[in-house]
């Protein structure tokens, strides 16, 4: 299955034999402008087996045209853009930080969407470029631009309480998060890419263009990704998600997940979540020799403005998988991981035993639009990891820090920070460390 159907064609089918219609130009004049202005600023000062301080700035965002409905259709259009300014010199990368700009580090603006969307009762279906948050394909809209896709998507509600969605993918494009992993380099990074859900081909430089499923996470092209799944919520406090990823010809990833919250008499409300993450390997075996069983678990109580949670996951691993040693593998973005922190994903490398605690307080209460967060992370590497030369034990603290002034209601002003400790080791024990400080403004309107 190349491709379902061209959505140009599509799409101009669907408008000649509306055109001339008594509310065609209403489906027009109906629409409706969005987007969001951002402006981003980071900094992380490397120590150990490196060091040196590596910062950017950038303004960007995207704006957004939808039409209005016309018997259930509408188009939609989004531009996407970034542009660095008081930076460094743009070809060094122990200068400039590659995550907030385009490819070689330079300005970008590009069609990120391009759909038309239909919708019928409770069915729905959207075709073109798009963005998708799946457990296992995702925006991962961390940096200065999002994760964006080629997809076919139908959902359906029909069923009481339950959400049916079957979608085939075709392509990806690469958001500016991803430019960090230079995968191509070497095998190490080709294994931090694509466990941490970047491809490990050639990563740094594919922001912005959309790219054959396949080529992008293993070099070849390939039929794309076809999705099935079931979201279920018919049982107070319980909701149950089961979504398979068939990757043609490299790889089966099927993700399953429970959450169950409760509310009790004393205002307490604790929760608790289970994930698996099964994943072998299809066709031709592109990725090579893929078995792998990823579990996550999480605890946690909400109490007045206070949430605390506690969680854990394993991961298998497997000598005889040449790619990631029988780690998980996620080149399309989408992060579900529990124990994941701000910026490692470690906890999908072979082996890994993971811990994450973390803590966040409204500051509602006391008359201000506030939010505020903390964390830390650890994850035990095995010897397979694959990344560091070495087993070691890699932790992540950080904080999130979140206010929307009252009277700009559609501003928000965040401050984060990570303090990552052995990210990896050389084989003689030196570390890879960091401080990281990001400043971001978001207007949305």
């Amino acid at each position: 299955m190349r491709r379902i159907v061209s959505l140009s064609l599509v799409a101009s089918a669907l408008i000649s034999s509306a055109y001339g219609a008594d509310d065609l130009a209403g489906m027009f004049s109906e629409g409706k402008v969005s987007g969001q202005l951002r402006e981003f600023s980071i900094t992380r000062d490397y120590n150990g087996a490196s060091n040196f301080t590596r910062m950017a700035n950038a303004v960007g965002g995207y704006v957004k045209y939808e039409t209005g409905g016309w018997n259930g259709l509408s188009l939609g259009a989004a531009l996407y853009g970034t542009a660095g300014f008081e930076l460094g010199n743009r070809s060094n990368v122990n200068d400039v930080d590659p995550t907030l700009l385009s490819k070689n580090n330079s300005n970008d603006i590009y069609f990120g969407e391009a759909y038309l969307q239909y919708k019928n009762g409770n069915t729905a279906f959207k075709a073109g470029r798009q963005k998708l948050d799946t457990p296992m394909a995702g925006s991962d809209d961390a940096r200065m631009l999002p994760n964006l896709f080629e997809a076919y998507v139908l959902s359906n509600t029909d069923i009481k309480d339950t959400t049916l969605v079957a979608a085939h993918v075709t392509k990806f494009a690469q958001g500016t998060f991803g430019r960090v992993y230079n995968a191509s380099a070497n095998h190490a990074n080709a294994v931090l890419s694509a466990t941490a859900g970047y491809s490990y081909w050639d990563s740094r430089n594919q922001t912005g263009s959309f790219v054959d499923m396949g080529k992008y996470a293993v070099g070849q092209n390939t039929d794309g990704v076809t999705v099935a799944a079931v979201v279920y919520s018919g049982v107070p406090g319980l909701k149950l998600q089961l979504w398979d990823y068939y990757a043609h010809d490299i790889l089966n990833a099927v993700y399953a997940e429970a959450n169950y919250a409760l509310t009790m008499s004393n205002g307490m409300a604790p929760y608790f979540a289970a994930q698996w993450i099964n994943e072998r390997d299809v066709g031709s075996s592109y990725a090579g020799n893929v078995q792998s069983d990823f579990f996550g678990a999480k605890a946690g109580v909400k109490v007045a403005n206070f949430d605390l949670y506690a969680a854990v996951s394993s991961n298998t691993k497997d000598a005889s998988s040449p790619a990631v040693n029988g780690g998980t593998i996620s080149p399309w973005g989408g992060m579900p991981a529990y124990t994941q922190g701000m910026v490692t994903r470690h906890q999908f490398m072979a082996g890994t035993e993971a811990w994450k605690v973390a803590g966040n307080y409204n500051w509602k209460d006391m008359g201000v639009n506030l939010n505020t967060g903390v964390y830390y992370a650890s994850f035990d590497l095995d010897a397979l990891n694959g990344y560091s030369a070495k087993a070691c034990t890699t932790t992540e603290s950080g904080f999130d820090v979140i206010y929307s002034p009252e009277k700009m209601k559609n501003l928000q002003l965040r401050l984060r920070a990570n303090y990552t400790r052995d990210f990896a080791q050389t084989a003689a024990g030196v570390p890879t460390d960091w401080d990281e400080y990001r400043f971001i403004t978001n207007y949305n309107f």
